[in-house]
């Protein structure tokens, strides 16, 4: 199983180098046009707006896989024993179960995007309505993965050190 998480792990990083390389060729390419051409592209905003929607979706996962996650730790780690433990383990078993109660509302929200188009790209609204997919069902996932590793005792569920994110 392990083997697994690590290639969705190798694939979500991939795809967000991808959506950030895109991001920032867009940009760039709206900075030049404003400062050399005569007319800019419509399209880069939107393409711009795209990427960083789903550099967010495929990274919330990741980021509760390393422990990036923004959160308030100050109180839960100043307990005795392990209630730390025991609240981490809490708080991803709530995540897993959050984003699963969500995966019906987002496949209902993407299938809303068959009929709709983005204005200036033309491309269908069910390719960007996706991102909230993926967002549930990575965040899901990695979700379940440190549920599985805390009870096994692989992990703690504390935040990884940088040497074993990459």
């Amino acid at each position: 199983m392990t083997q697994a998480f690590k290639g969705l792990e190798g694939l979500c990083r991939l795809l967000i180098l991808a959506a950030f390389l895109v991001l920032a060729a867009s940009v760039l390419l709206q900075v030049f046009a404003r400062t050399f051409l005569a007319t800019a592209p419509v399209w880069t905003e939107e393409l711009t707006r795209f990427c960083l929607i789903y550099i967010g979706a495929l990274g919330a996962g990741l980021s509760l896989r390393t422990g990036d996650m923004v959160n308030v730790d100050l109180l839960c780690e100043s307990l005795p024993g392990r209630l730390p433990w025991l609240l981490r383990l809490t708080s991803a078993i709530l995540t897993a179960l959050f984003a699963g109660a969500l995966l019906s509302a987002a496949w209902q929200f993407m299938r809303v995007g068959i009929r709709q188009t983005a204005p200036s790209l033309g491309w269908r609204m069910d390719f960007l309505h996706a991102a909230m997919l993926i967002l549930f069902v990575t965040l899901g996932l990695w979700a379940l993965m440190r549920v599985y590793e805390m009870l096994t005792g692989r992990h703690d569920g504390r935040p990884l050190p940088v040497s074993e994110e990459l």
